[in-house]
């Protein structure tokens, strides 16, 4: 076994047990009956807020590859990508279940007629197609171009989660805008590089011109 194998068993549980302990608190805070008045709404902006910081974390991965060189932490964007998908999905089944009370033509108008729920709604599409095609098998099934263009909609992710999050809340929140700031500075990261990059091999097409 050598040495990134080891590293991966040993911090694999690690983001493993990192990632569920939010569930954990909420489920012994529901043991404790401390939800509130309005148990339903306190899961539900538990659980979205999760589901905001683990994609942020997720997309973080890649900029604290580039700043610090760690490639260990690479290993392991998937998989908060996939942590944050499962936080969406118990953000929006509690919307479903424990809201709604799986009342489907009260939820399509809600999509409808509600633009912070069709943010939201757009977000939880992009974060199911990301993690149902997020196994290497589907990299070779669609082709690394077409899954690269499809994963890309990660950063549309990005801006409508915190929009959808600003936008539920009433009147002026700090915490959206933390979210949606956070995912700015990533997002402007990103860009960053990919400027850099295309400046390169402008330059290096110009030099190969001139030889």
């Amino acid at each position: 076994m050598n040495k990134e194998t080891r590293l991966n068993w040993v911090f694999k549980p690690l983001v493993h047990a990192a990632a569920l302990g939010p569930l954990v608190w909420l489920i012994w805070l529901g043991l404790g009956g401390q939800f509130g008045p309005n148990p339903a709404e306190f899961i539900n902006r538990y659980t979205g807020d999760w589901a905001i910081r683990f994609l942020l974390i997720a997309l973080a991965v890649t900029p604290l590859r580039g700043i610090t060189g760690l490639a260990l932490v690479m290993r392991f964007r998937r998989l908060l990508g996939l942590y944050a998908f499962f936080y969406v999905l118990l953000h929006v089944s509690s919307y479903v279940a424990l809201d709604q009370y799986f009342a489907w033509g009260a939820i399509w108008q809600d999509i409808v007629k509600r633009t912070y729920i069709t943010v939201g709604m757009l977000a939880m599409v992009i974060l199911t197609a990301l993690a149902v095609t997020s196994p290497k098998a589907m990299v070779k099934k669609m082709g690394g171009r077409n899954w690269q263009r499809l994963h890309k909609l990660v950063y549309v992710a990005a801006i409508a989660a915190p929009v959808h999050f600003f936008m539920m809340r009433k009147g002026f929140q700090i915490e959206p805008l933390v979210y949606g700031g956070i995912a700015g500075l990533l997002l402007a990261y990103r860009a960053g590089v990919w400027i850099r990059a295309k400046a390169r091999t402008r330059a290096a097409r110009a030099d190969a011109q001139t030889a």
